[in-house]
């Protein structure tokens, strides 16, 4: 890997690789995609099982369906962004330049599913797989431009702002961005300074801090931590979504998801009585809201002590359903459920982090030459619950616009002088492996019990003790260990912690 790139992206989902495509229409640009994972597709687009909302020019609704479905709490603007520029981004990079495969009618025109609150069926999908549809189509595209370098098993340890490298007060104040950042090659133990004129985190959410979620394992919040640490404005952590319907399996950390295009193909939700419990909850049973219907089951099983409730989609024939939803009939197969002839056991699972580090409508963030695309950013569009199946396109609209607007301004940048930048001091002090992982283990557990669907005030500030002195230790562990991937993942995940756990209790209402 080079030291310096004039585009330096972090993460490979769908809205850093839209970024990188885009970006990559200028051949003068050389551009570096990184990722912690060990192959490039190992991003949550690539287990996104739902869809992707495709709007068409009549469709006169979608801007009511996103409010109501976060109680008129999303921010207006980027609701137009969304609403107004995004179809001819999905043309251009999914249609015409991925070419991904999405499932059509028998006339071979589009399909389109429905799913909760929404008005009309108006998404994409293949199957029950269109994120890995997705994300390997980018990948496959992107494999043709030589402008663009994937490298893996690479984890950012921190962002470079030259104020934080012993500049006077009035420097500081003329030097606040982001000049690259500190890469951690896992493989050969080394850490990378890499400059770059414009950096962009697209590194995901923070759901795999809790003991039950959907994501993978890289969903624990560096993005937001480095640009806590680097000074940057991170807004609305306390809006944490929670699916409504992860399989009740074996597998007790990372559940199976079982997509809200069940729900819209028309399964019923029923409590251990047989009872189609969502009628008392909400006009619109279980195609309501998802925080509604999260928060219906959790009274449920919570009132009834029971350990979950069940999803019944028994009307549909194993030939449709075997079609329709592949992964998701394979997975409870395996787990002896035939959905089409046995109820599945569900409980709700914490799934996509709306709050972020603040962006503008192009992306950038609140320090000069940094930008966060995707789930890692806000852009105020979810509000405080999101709609079903927006969360793909704003990553690939945010992701185009941010490259847009990095092409119309780059000439600006140059590169800041390397040496002016300290070299990362590492430590070699061997660390204990079983003591990270009982560390993440009472940070997954605190965030649930504490912190998860149902909270209350006196249960915040438990956590927030707990999780203050679990931070003065990991620090102190930090500052003398050995790196890895695993104690980096631990200083973020104990510090995001804690921003989650302040901004519930500001906002408790």
């Amino acid at each position: 890997m080079k030291k310096n790139y004039d585009v330096l992206i972090i993460g490979t989902g769908i809205a850093g690789l839209t970024c990188a495509i885009k970006l990559a229409e200028n051949k003068d640009l050389d551009i570096a995609l990184v990722t912690r994972g060990q192959k490039p597709e190992e991003s949550n687009t690539y287990w996104a099982q739902g869809g992707i909302i495709y709007i068409q020019d009549d469709d006169k609704l979608i801007d009511d369906d996103i409010q109501s479905a976060s109680r008129n709490t999303s921010f207006d603007k980027a609701v137009d962004v969304l609403v107004n520029e995004s179809s001819p981004i999905l043309r251009e990079i999914l249609f015409n330049k991925a070419k991904t495969e999405f499932t059509k009618n028998e006339d071979g025109s589009l399909s389109f599913t429905q799913e909760a609150a929404h008005s009309f069926p108006r998404i994409l999908f293949n199957a029950d797989a269109t994120g890995k549809a997705i994300e390997m189509s980018l990948l496959n595209y992107l494999a043709s431009l030589s402008n663009v370098s994937i490298f893996t098993k690479t984890t950012a340890i921190d962002l470079i702002a030259p104020s934080h490298h012993g500049a006077t007060i009035h420097q500081r104040y003329e030097e606040s961005k982001i000049v690259g950042a500190y890469l951690f090659d896992q493989e050969n133990k080394k850490v990378l300074k890499v400059i770059a004129k414009k950096t962009v985190l697209a590194t995901g959410g923070v759901n795999a801090l809790y003991l039950h979620h959907t994501n993978g394992l890289g969903a624990r919040g560096d993005g937001h931590a480095m640009v806590r640490r680097a000074g940057g404005q991170v807004s609305n952590m306390e809006f944490i979504q929670f699916h409504p319907t992860t399989f009740f399996g074996p597998v007790a950390q990372k559940r199976f998801l079982i997509s809200e295009a069940v729900r819209g193909e028309g399964a019923k939700l029923l409590n251990p009585n047989g009872e189609r419990f969502m009628k008392r909850y909400h006009k619109d049973l279980e195609l309501a809201p998802r925080d509604v219907v999260s928060d219906a089951i959790m009274s449920e099983m919570i009132e009834n002590k029971w350990d979950s409730v069940f999803l019944d989609i028994t009307h549909e024939s194993e030939e449709h359903l075997k079609q329709r939803f592949p992964t998701i009939f394979n997975h409870l197969i395996e787990h002896k459920i035939n959905m089409s002839k046995d109820l599945i056991p569900v409980v709700p699972a914490a799934h996509y982090t709306c709050g972020g580090v603040k962006v503008d409508l192009h992306g950038r963030s609140t320090i000069k030459d940094l930008y966060a695309v995707g789930e890692v950013a806000c852009t105020g569009l979810h509000g405080e619950n999101r709609l079903a199946s927006t969360s793909l396109l704003e990553g690939l609209t945010f992701g185009y616009k941010a490259a847009v607007d990095i092409q119309e301004n780059i000439k600006e940048s140059n590169f800041y002088t390397s040496e002016k930048i300290k070299d990362w001091v590492t430590s070699n002090e061997e660390i204990d492996m079983s003591l990270i992982n009982q560390d993440k283990m009472i940070i997954k557990h605190t965030m649930w019990n504490y912190v998860g669907i149902k909270k209350s005030r006196n249960r915040l500030l438990r956590a927030q003790a707990m999780m203050r002195e679990l931070n003065i230790q990991i620090q102190k562990f930090y500052r003398n260990a050995e790196l890895r991937d695993e104690l980096i993942g631990l200083r973020n995940s104990v510090e995001i912690t804690q921003m989650i756990i302040h901004a519930c209790l500001l906002n408790e209402g």
